[in-house]
């Protein structure tokens, strides 16, 4: 009796153990069954983000001005100061021209104001020659004029009208020795204006910058004969080709439908890529006008470049913002490797924002 009362013990907490188990398992699977009901759903943080929209339009840089400086004269290269690369400012001396004759017609310009100079002396010598004359002629007039009065009769009519002629003679001699000495004088400023001209001209021989900027080429030498690049309709050899690079200019085709959004004094940010650096920009002028083949409007933008170490030629991407949007609260879009989390959880934590 004791061994069956054992044997029927240990048989109960067998089945007591199998139950229990059966029970737990059920309740695991019941609550993954659970768990597996409530929905989870992908969460994000949610951030405030700029509703505006950019166009990135891609431009060459050019100079801000650029040049082939051509000498004013002709005459032969005497020397030269620059070189490519060379820095230069406004008014510094880039060449010098020879032009041998210059100086004789020089000379010939001054010997000529020298003499009519001279025929203004004489002509003041006449003009006092005839005012003598003149007045030694009025005198004898009046007299014989005054005696004829008192005395008639006295004097010869034939007398009086001789004296009166040459009265009248002197002061026309004396008229034209002061029109002699207006057309010296005016002989004197003709030939003093082509003494200027020359001194002009030979001034011209110095061929100076017309603006600061970097020598880009140079086309002369030594002893080369350059012609006046003052005929448009002549093939004139320059001496060299200056350029402005201390301001870049792009020139931008903007598509028509962004045209309206273009305003002057526009900042813009232009990219580049070689110098993997980025320039703030200015939009300083438009065409106003759309090209009927590109359906395009230029559009031009200045970029201080005071290093230099922009090149003109390099390309640039410029970030033209079209539209100024508001600030607004935005929120991601999904991305892989992202967490996903229960609802309720989003649902109790203030940070986390459920996405639609």
């Amino acid at each position: 009796m004791r061994k069956f009362a054992v044997s029927t013990f240990a048989a109960g907490v067998v089945v007591a153990a199998v139950l229990t188990a059966g029970c737990g398992r059920n309740r695991d699977v019941e609550a993954r069954n659970q768990a597996a009901d409530v929905p989870s759903v992908a969460v994000a943080r949610v951030e405030s983000a700029d509703l505006s929209h950019d166009m990135v339009l891609t431009a060459e840089f050019r100079p801000y001005q650029e040049v082939d400086v051509m000498a004013k004269v002709a005459g032969f290269v005497k020397e030269v100061n620059v070189d490519i690369g060379d820095r230069v400012r406004a008014g510094q001396l880039l060449a010098t021209l020879e032009v041998p004759e210059m100086q004789d017609d020089l000379t010939k310009a001054n010997a000529a104001v020298d003499r009519a100079q001279a025929d203004v002396t004489h002509a003041r010598d006449e003009l006092e020659r005839a005012k003598a004359a003149h007045e030694i002629a009025d005198l004898s007039y009046s007299r014989l004029a005054a005696v004829a009065k008192k005395q008639p009769g006295l004097v010869a009519q034939q007398e009086i009208d001789d004296a009166h002629s040459k009265d009248l003679v002197a002061q026309a001699q004396v008229s034209a020795a002061q029109s002699a000495i207006a057309a010296a004088n005016q002989q004197v400023s003709v030939n003093q204006a082509d003494v200027a001209k020359i001194k002009t001209l030979m001034d011209y021989t110095r061929v100076t910058a017309p603006f600061d900027g970097v020598i880009t080429k140079r086309y002369a030498d030594l002893g080369s004969m350059i012609q006046a690049g003052t005929a448009s309709q002549t093939q004139t050899m320059p001496l060299v080709r200056l350029s402005e690079n201390s301001l870049l200019r792009l020139i931008l085709p903007v598509p028509e439908s962004a045209v309206p959004s273009v305003h002057i004094g526009q900042q813009v940010e232009v990219k580049v890529p070689t110098l993997k650096r980025s320039f703030p920009g200015k939009v300083v002028r438009f065409a106003e006008k759309l090209s009927l083949e590109t359906r395009t409007m230029d559009t031009e933008v200045d970029v201080l470049n005071p290093s230099l170490v922009l090149i003109p030629g390099m390309y640039a991407e410029v970030n033209l913002r079209l539209a100024q949007g508001c600030v607004a609260r935005m929120v991601p879009p999904m991305k892989r490797g992202w967490c996903w989390f229960r609802s309720d959880y989003a649902a109790f934590n203030p940070r986390v924002s459920l996405m639609n």
